[in-house]
Parts: C-alpha cells; structure tokens; sequence
C-alpha cells in the first residue's frame, strides 16, 4: 500500500484518465493480494486506522490528485490539517442533526429515501469521474423520466431496510 501511495504521489498520471485516486491503491492491493473488492477495502481502512503516518500520506496523495491537480476544492485543499478537520467535524454534526430533524418532522421513510438517493448519486459520481451535483441532476433526471417503475423500486427497497432495521432491535 505505501509503495502505491508514493507511486501515486510522485506519478499521479499512472491513474487512468480521470480515475480516482483512492480507488486506484484499493484494486492494486486487491490485485496484488488477489482478494475480493470488500476485502481489499476492509484490509485498507484497518491499514490506515492502525497506521497515522500512512493515513496522513493516503488523504494527502488524494487531496493531491482531486483537489490541486484538478483543481477542484482548491480552497479546502490550502487549508491546515486542523482546519479541514474542524470544517470535515462540522459538516458531520450538522448533517447528523439535520437527518434526526428531518425524520422528526417527516418521518423515516423520507430521511432513507434521502440517504438512498444521496448514495446513488455519489456512485455515479464516482464511477463516472463527476462532480456531485451533476450526478444527482443525472439521477433525478433519471428519475423523472422513469418515474413509475423508479419510485415502486425505491419504496419498495426503503420498505425492505427499515423492516429489517426494525427486526434488529
């Protein structure tokens, strides 16, 4: 993992076309290891919660590729470590107390359906090499234009988890 991260670092062209940079170390150590994707994953985030120095120099060489070298999120890239922390801690609690607000007053459907359609939008995002905004006007076009047959699926599948939510306590 630390060779791929510093062959990032040093080379970022290494990581085909607009590819992102996280993803790129996660298949090498599956490649490398031949394991399946959820336990490369696993095995990186153990990694690099057991190991400061390495998880320093992973969101470094990440900050690096999407934020400097592509020039987006340039302003919260120049920021300190401390400062992104605290802007990261921030959007954390606020999006935390927004949700519980939400489910409040709309009820937990609406706040999974949210949750969902946020999830949707951020894998399109990621596997097409987009910002997020424009996946989510990619995915609500999508929806409106499918509208029978997406909503049934998402209610159905909203249903299904908060069931099993429910099973577990």
């Amino acid at each position: 993992m630390r060779t791929e991260i510093a062959a990032v670092t040093n080379n970022p062209t290494i990581i085909k076309g607009n590819g992102c940079a996280a993803c790129h170390v996660l298949f090498k150590v599956k490649e490398s290891m031949q394991v399946s994707e959820q336990d490369a994953a696993d095995l990186l985030s153990e990694v690099l919660l057991d190991n400061g120095p390495m998880n320093d120099d992973f969101i470094a060489m990440v900050e690096d590729v999407h934020m400097r070298a592509r020039m987006m999120g340039t302003t919260f890239a120049i920021k300190t470590r401390e400062a992104k922390d605290r802007y990261i801690d921030s959007n954390f609690k606020n999006t935390l107390s927004e949700l519980g607000s939400d489910a409040s007053v709309y009820g937990t459907e609406i706040v999974m359906r949210r949750l969902i359609l946020s999830n949707i939008a951020l894998n399109i995002a990621q596997n097409l090499g987009i910002d997020y905004h424009a996946a989510t006007e990619e995915l609500y076009y999508f929806l409106r234009k499918n509208d029978q047959g997406t909503h049934g699926e998402l209610m159905q599948t909203i249903r299904s988890l908060l069931t099993k939510i429910g099973s577990q306590k």
